[in-house]
């Protein structure tokens, strides 16, 4: 069942979708245009997705410091708790994730820092770590120079979903474009066959 957003006398199901961006190679980015085509997926088959969007790379989130932790500068707070709540309050995160030296960009990252909160997202117990964010349903656009799979070099595909796993969400979707550096052909046939593989949106429930 879809949340429920009441607006008057009237309640509509409404799906809080959140799509994040982090490429830094602008209208040539491999996962930009995936992320869009998986967002537009969403918008054409749930008219009444509400869609948020952040473009790490233009807007980028501050990386953690001391100072970010201690919540000392009362804007970077402001902005950490509302990145929070932006997370939290979302059913859907579409994320377009570039690999860049193995792992994801640093920018991206500094956006983890700020939704992965003990307390808020997880939470440590005598059993272990349990996730408090679950219910979630993330799908991740990859792009990858190389065809690496998620062999040993994979630092990409394979953190995002032990980072997601961590906080409690299980569904987790990678939707890749691999070897797009070897040559315009490798680039076109890999978009081809991710383009291919996007999700279809969940539907709302009767």
């Amino acid at each position: 069942m879809l949340p429920k957003s009441v607006h008057g006398a009237h309640t509509e199901l409404i799906m809080k979708l959140l799509h994040l961006d982090s490429s830094v190679l602008g209208v040539n980015s491999v996962t930009r245009e995936l992320s869009a085509a998986v967002v537009a997926r969403w918008k054409d088959s749930l008219p009444r997705v509400a869609i948020e969007y952040r473009d790490l790379d233009a807007d980028p989130v501050p990386h953690l410091t001391s100072e970010v932790l201690a919540k000392t500068n009362p804007a970077h707070a402001a902005e950490a708790d509302r990145l929070l709540e932006q997370f939290l309050a979302s059913d859907v995160i579409v994320i377009g994730a570039p690999m860049y030296n193995f792992g994801i960009p640093s920018t991206l990252k500094a956006w983890i820092d700020r939704i992965s909160v003990a307390g808020k997202t997880f939470r440590y117990t005598e059993s272990g770590p349990e996730g408090l964010a679950g219910g979630k349903r993330v799908i991740v656009t990859s792009g990858r120079g190389s065809i690496l799979g998620n062999g040993p070099a994979d630092f990409q595909e394979n953190y995002l979903r032990q980072v997601f796993s961590f906080l409690g969400i299980q569904d987790i979707t990678f939707v890749r474009a691999e070897g797009v550096g070897y040559s315009p052909q490798h680039r076109a046939d890999a978009l081809a066959a991710a383009h291919a593989s996007i999700p279809a949106p969940l539907r709302e429930a009767a």
